[in-house]
């Protein structure tokens, strides 16, 4: 298993996907402003993560992505497995004396770090953020349809609104 900067961005991004999926779908622009992360690299994430069936997409206004099953269902080793493309790698049999000699604790690692992530859930990175006071902000609704009609800012009558009304006033009192 690789555990590389593309897996700490896709397990960060499913995360803030996943504290905001009561809201809606999340847009790649919002979690790339809130993690900063690039778009493009965004993209080609959740790209993947959509194809191994962990997020949905929504289009349109207001559209984005959304956790495509229960949270409690996704572990961190999902998330790395789907961006990372590639299983655990087997040890392979024509392999040298000199690199036996540490291939067995590499193997026993990588089984400790692979069991470790397939322990942690979506939902419990979810509970730990917002143990630590995480607020989530509301995300206004975009506009749709017919907009309301501007209101019109209050006139005060004592104040000219025009050249000539200026100078009506200013031959009146001077």
């Amino acid at each position: 298993m690789r555990l590389s900067t593309k897996s700490r961005f896709a397990v960060t991004a499913m995360i803030d996907v996943a504290l905001r999926e009561g809201l809606g779908p999340v847009s790649l622009v919002d979690i790339a402003s809130r993690q900063h992360i690039s778009m493009s690299y965004l993209e080609q994430l959740f790209s993947k993560l959509r194809q191994h069936g962990l997020v949905t997409s929504v289009r349109g206004p207001g559209g984005g992505y959304a956790i495509s099953r229960e949270v409690e269902g996704i572990t961190v080793a999902d998330i790395i497995c789907a961006v990372e493309d590639a299983p655990p790698k087997a040890r392979p049999k024509d392999a040298s004396p000199v690199h036996d000699m540490t291939q067995d604790l590499w193997d026993a690692m990588n089984a400790t770090v692979l069991d470790f992530t397939h322990s942690v859930t979506l939902k419990s990175l979810v509970l730990g953020q917002l143990a630590l006071g995480l607020k989530i902000e509301q995300k206004t609704a975009p506009h749709r349809g017919v907009f309301k009609k501007p209101v019109a800012l209050s006139t005060r009558p004592n104040v000219p609104n025009s050249v000539f009304a200026l100078g009506h006033i200013s031959r009146t009192y001077g």
